[in-house]
């Protein structure tokens, strides 16, 4: 089993939620260590968004805002190796979907340049 998900994310779109929303959208969205790894910068913030519709998608279900069977916000996450290699880590529905699905091996790209961010996430399993 083989499959991926992409998502591209205007930094100018998380920057308007954190001056609107503050502490309660980084809560809503964001787990602890994702915050503190992103020190409030918008780009780093944008790439995680990205990262966590990058992964609803490679489950083929979306984000349950949008959709009832989806994944929350918090099921994903993503966190950077001391390298600065960064990685995922499943919970919740997100964690018990790719189960289901046989996915247990997640590889994930992010980048940020010019006012966009964008994440690239494949995961292979039985």
């Amino acid at each position: 089993m083989l499959t991926a998900g992409v998502d591209l994310v205007e930094i100018p779109r998380i920057e308007r939620a954190l001056a609107r929303f503050g502490e309660k959208f980084l809560a809503r969205v964001y787990t602890p260590d994702e915050v503190r790894y992103s020190r409030g910068r918008p780009a780093e913030l944008a790439a995680r968004f990205a990262a966590k519709e990058a992964v609803a998608k490679a489950l083929g279900v979306g984000v349950r805002i949008l959709s009832p069977a989806g994944i929350g916000w918090l099921d994903v996450e993503t966190l950077n190796e001391a390298s600065g290699k960064p990685y995922l880590i499943l919970h919740g529905r997100a964690r018990t979907l790719a189960e289901a699905q046989g996915l247990n091996e997640w590889a994930i790209s992010l980048s940020h340049d010019g006012g966009m961010a964008i994440a690239f996430v494949v995961a292979t399993g039985h």
